[in-house]
């Protein structure tokens, strides 16, 4: 069967099989048209950079920032080129030469001076990654906005705690609802970091700025400081970090970039493991937003699926393992990698794509995330007090020690499950315990909402420590 016949076009990829991300404001910033607008980007910066520094001609570099959209190309031939030179800038600077020259032939020679490939490829990744990862921070901003929400209208409401998958002691909804909007306050913060770290790239073909040099007047380079003046004009037209050093083989942003992204897609599976724990039909404690014609089965009309919290939690295990590859990239030799660097590409795009696709998912899970009380204190009183047992145990251990209270309520606890009745109807029948409770006392010291411990301070606590918004990006910042 040919290609053809199977029905392939060598079309743009639809996101048929990544519907976490589909049709997501993140998806498009990293589309290879958008990219390539980056790159492009990158080439128009650079040269008005050295028109700055009067290295360029001022009309040059505006024929050339005028013939640097996306537009003017062509994606597929600018793909098929680059198959003969492992990267798509050669073929990219090759087709911006011949738009320049249209416009204007003497500016044509000024495209892509004194630059390499890696220098406009990794500025221009490093702008792409700039718009993605403003776009994840605000969707990470409404999440721990609608969750802070959340937990503050819960501070109170009382369910059973779960470990090892079981009920352990109470919890409140609040204290829950606080730890994931801790999490998600962690990644932004991450997220901002990493945007804000994001540098340009200017090191020529081996990290010397040679031909950048070269390029330049003689008395402009004999001063000795051309190369720093054209890094800082750089970092004015980009408005991305300095970078101390040219990082052609150092990747560090990209770790870095990458770290962040783990962090945030493992914050938001947090969240969304949970959500589809408490979604379970024979839980019911909470309910993801309803919307008409979601979470349909394919077989089964009664069902609802958890659609939100499942699109999160695929992210969540997708991302690690694509930012594992970008962290194996940090092992480049040389001054520039045959091969480590072309690995990141689709690594980093499909990290942020997942990320992004994961981030606008949790703002609208966290929004629209309806808890049911009244389905939590049933839940609550499921072991029939056993829940506290922890408060009875430490009730009892001054008069019959820790080791006999713990050993006689495990013993109760077995007893009212094998005779299906409450804790409460065992305890009555033992003289170790009532010998110091009376009824009336043991009735308050198995009414699980008084066993809460400090969840309600701590989620006020939570709250009110709370990061705050991060600040403006910098013009400029060292790595």
């Amino acid at each position: 069967m040919t290609l053809a016949m199977s029905g392939f076009d060598g079309g743009p990829d639809a996101g048929l099989f990544s519907p976490v991300r589909v049709g997501t404001p993140v998806e498009e910033a990293v589309s290879e048209r958008a990219w390539l607008q980056c790159l492009l980007d990158a080439e128009a910066a650079l040269a008005r950079a050295q028109a700055a520094l009067g290295t360029v001609p001022a009309a040059a570099a505006r024929a050339i920032t005028r013939a640097a959209r996306a537009e003017h190309f062509d994606l597929r031939a600018l793909a098929l080129q680059a198959r003969e030179t492992a990267n798509p800038v050669v073929g990219l600077v090759r087709a911006l030469t011949a738009v320049v020259a249209a416009e204007d032939p003497q500016a044509a020679e000024y495209v892509h001076r004194g630059s390499t490939s890696q220098d406009v490829l990794d500025t221009g990744t490093m702008l792409m990654c700039r718009r993605a990862l403003e776009l994840i921070l605000q969707d990470l901003e409404r999440t721990a906005a609608a969750l802070a929400a959340l937990a503050g209208r819960h501070r109170d409401t009382v369910m059973a705690g779960r470990t090892l998958a079981l009920h352990a002691v109470p919890t409140t909804f609040g204290l829950k609802a606080a730890g994931w909007h801790q999490l998600v306050s962690d990644a932004a913060a991450r997220i901002a970091a990493a945007r804000d770290a994001l540098p340009l790239s200017l090191g020529g073909a081996a990290g010397t700025l040679a031909g950048y040099l070269q390029f330049a007047a003689p008395e402009v380079v004999s001063a000795g400081e051309y190369g720093q003046r054209l890094v800082d004009a750089f970092a004015a037209e980009t408005r991305l970090a300095r970078p101390v050093l040219p990082w052609h083989a150092l990747r560090t942003p990209v770790a870095d970039t990458a770290a962040a992204l783990a962090f945030t897609t493992g914050a938001l599976g947090k969240l969304a493991a949970d959500v589809q724990v408490l979604v379970r039909t024979e839980i019911a404690e909470v309910a993801e937003p309803a919307v008409a014609g979601r979470g349909g089965s394919s077989a089964m009309p009664h069902k609802r699926n958890p659609v939100l919290s499942t699109l999160i939690r695929s992210a969540a295990l997708q991302v690690p393992l694509l930012t594992a590859g970008l962290t194996q990239c940090l092992v480049a030799e040389d001054e520039r990698s045959a091969g480590v660097w072309h690995a990141e590409w689709l690594l980093l795009r499909e990290a942020l794509r997942l990320a992004g696709g994961a981030a606008v998912t949790a703002a609208e899970l966290a929004e629209g995330l309806t808890p049911d009380p009244a389905r939590m204190r049933h839940n609550l009183n499921l072991t029939g007090s056993q829940i506290v047992s922890e408060r009875l145990a430490a009730t009892l251990t001054p008069s019959i020690g820790k080791a006999r209270a713990k050993d006689l309520l495990a013993q109760a606890s077995h007893t009212a499950d094998q005779q299906r009745i409450p804790l409460l109807e065992v305890l009555r029948t033992l003289p170790e315990v009532t010998a110091h409770h009376s009824d009336a006392e043991l009735q308050q010291l198995l009414d699980p909402t008084a066993y809460v411990g400090d969840a309600p301070a701590l989620t006020a606590r939570a709250l009110d420590t709370a990061a705050p918004a991060p600040a403006p990006r910098p013009t400029r910042r060292a790595l």
